[in-house]
């Protein structure tokens, strides 16, 4: 499903899972995790409730950095991020922003485009598809 450049696809696990496996596949591809963003325990130490949502934000300078030469504007959206949300029914998602989105915001080139569109099959091999235990 996409809607404003934004790419969500369900997950069968639940959102700690989706991030372990989300993150095992980011660091086996050879980025690195910058950050992991618990806006849901953030939430809690303000004393408020929320589904739990966690955002990671992961790259590589090798990819990013020429990518933000061309397009300095791209900078905003990089490094790359994936949003792992349950929604209010317990379901959880994977969103992270259309790598065509980005082309077509910051003006990329198109070879420069796979650069940026390893994203879905990392969200698709470490949330969608089912994996054999201690496959990671």
């Amino acid at each position: 499903m996409t809607e404003n450049g934004i790419i969500t696809q369900s997950s069968p696990h639940s959102v700690a899972k989706t991030l372990e496996r989300l993150e095992a596949t980011v660091l086996a591809r050879g980025l690195a995790v910058l950050a992991r963003i618990d806006h849901s325990g953030d939430a809690v130490k303000a004393g408020l409730q929320m589904p739990p949502t966690e955002l990671l934000i992961f790259g590589n300078p090798k990819a990013g950095t020429p990518l933000m030469i061309v397009s300095p504007t791209l900078a905003i959206d990089l490094p790359l991020k994936a949003l792992v949300w349950e929604d209010g029914e317990g379901k959880v998602w994977v969103s992270y922003n259309s790598p065509e989105y980005l082309q077509q915001r910051h003006h990329v080139p198109d070879t420069l485009l796979p650069k940026i569109s390893g994203v879905g099959s990392m969200v698709a091999s470490s949330a969608i598809v089912r994996l054999p235990p201690n496959s990671f």
